[in-house]
């Protein structure tokens, strides 16, 4: 492990650059950064400094990427396996603290202080994502730590799946890769989250497999839910709506535009013996409700909207935001007055302040007023670092429409 943790070179930043890292943040970007050293190696530790040559930090470097540097520590000295170790501990230690750890996020990347990783776990097994090449190189310490502290707490794990095929990869040069670390396993996992059971394709599932940071917030949506005729936009595996069913609602409609998705859902309304309280449709939820804006089917009053993000840049934000309006002023024109709506975006771009925005010309358009029930961000294995503005993305928030 030694050239692991050596430090190849120095990377010093240019007159007045910096700004977020000064305030706290973990990135710099391209443009900020005036020399390397001449050793300094892509996906090595490099020693950041100031202009005037101030310490500022050790970090991974890529040039290949426009974050170039990805910070690990603010202090000088040795960078080594009991450092990293001990920042696994951390992690998983907070979760202990904050959440059912059945299944949960246990590294959050830059919130946890290891920038550029992410290690879900579905029960006894992890799905790593790993997105930068300096990370990339501690991955299977990583790995092998957390395995080692999860035993120590007595959650043993039986297989680790890889799902580092973001395209986001190839920006830092980087292949995309998927498939086991260590020995092969089953890898249709069932997990139980909020007395609701799923399988999760940790394989072949989006991203990691299954979205942990609404967990609180499906619990949220289904305190409301029973008596109610639901319809849950954007289901992906039916998370929302079999929350929902759960809770004694009267009936609940799940769509999706994947019929791969809805297969899944079904297949978890059956695990949950729910079946016979849901429907499910394939379709495009924008078509959807149009359609039933226009024949005026008004059979709903609950409305859930859960749709993926509709931008990932601050390029496509206004197209974004005509999306989100579209949907939200669409649901609020179907229900009764007396019902509810919940409605989230999952976008770092689309910030809490534009979506509140976004939420208030649609409840205009739609000629009905909101009435706050809750306003919500995601779990707390998703923790959102003050000083790291994009560990915050998640804005959910539960309404009556009147």
């Amino acid at each position: 492990m030694t050239n692991l943790f050596k430090i190849t070179g120095t990377v010093t930043l240019k007159k007045g650059a910096g700004r977020q890292l000064k305030s706290g943040g973990m990135w710099v970007y391209d443009n900020e950064i005036d020399t390397f050293s001449e050793t300094v190696e892509d996906g090595g530790l490099i020693e950041l400094h100031d202009f005037d040559d101030y310490f500022m930090g050790i970090g991974f470097v890529n040039r290949r990427s426009k974050i170039t540097v990805r910070m690990l520590s603010r202090h000088e000295g040795e960078i080594n396996e009991e450092f990293i170790k001990q920042r696994v501990k951390d992690a998983v230690s907070y979760r202990m603290d904050t959440v059912d750890t059945s299944s949960c996020r246990l590294i959050f990347g830059e919130a946890d202080f290891l920038p550029g990783i992410v290690i879900d776990k579905f029960s006894d097994v992890l799905v790593v994502e790993s997105l930068a090449l300096g990370i990339d190189r501690f991955k299977q310490l990583i790995v092998d730590d957390l395995k080692e502290i999860l035993k120590e707490y007595g959650m043993p794990i039986r297989g680790v799946y890889e799902r580092s095929d973001a395209k986001v990869r190839q920006l830092e040069g980087m292949e995309r890769v998927k498939g086991f670390i260590g020995e092969e396993f089953d890898t249709k996992v069932m997990i139980t989250e909020n007395g609701v059971k799923y399988y999760v394709d940790v394989k072949d599932g989006q991203k990691t497999g299954f979205f942990l940071d609404q967990k609180y917030n499906r619990r949220a949506a289904a305190k409301i839910a029973a008596g109610k005729t639901v319809l849950d936009c954007f289901t992906h595996t039916g998370a929302f709506a079999l929350n929902a069913a759960a809770a004694c609602a009267k009936h609940v409609t799940a769509v999706d535009i994947s019929a791969d998705a809805i297969q899944k859902t079904r297949r978890n309304a059956e695990l949950n013996g729910l079946s016979g309280r849901m429907d499910f449709v394939c379709a495009d939820v924008f078509d959807l409700l149009t359609d039933m804006e226009s024949n005026r089917k008004h059979g709903y009053d609950y409305i859930i909207l859960d749709p993926p993000a509709f931008t990932k840049s601050r390029d496509t934000i206004g197209s974004a935001v005509k999306g989100y309006k579209a949907i939200n002023a669409k649901a609020m024109k179907l229900l009764p007055r007396g019902g509810y709506l919940a409605t989230c975006s999952c976008s770092h771009f689309m910030t809490d302040e534009l979506f509140r925005k976004m939420l208030h010309n649609a409840a205009e358009d739609a000629g009905v007023q909101l009435r706050q029930i809750e306003a919500r961000q995601q779990a707390p294995d998703h923790p959102i670092l003050w000083n790291v503005p994009e560990t915050d993305y998640l804005k959910f928030y539960i309404f009556q429409i009147v």
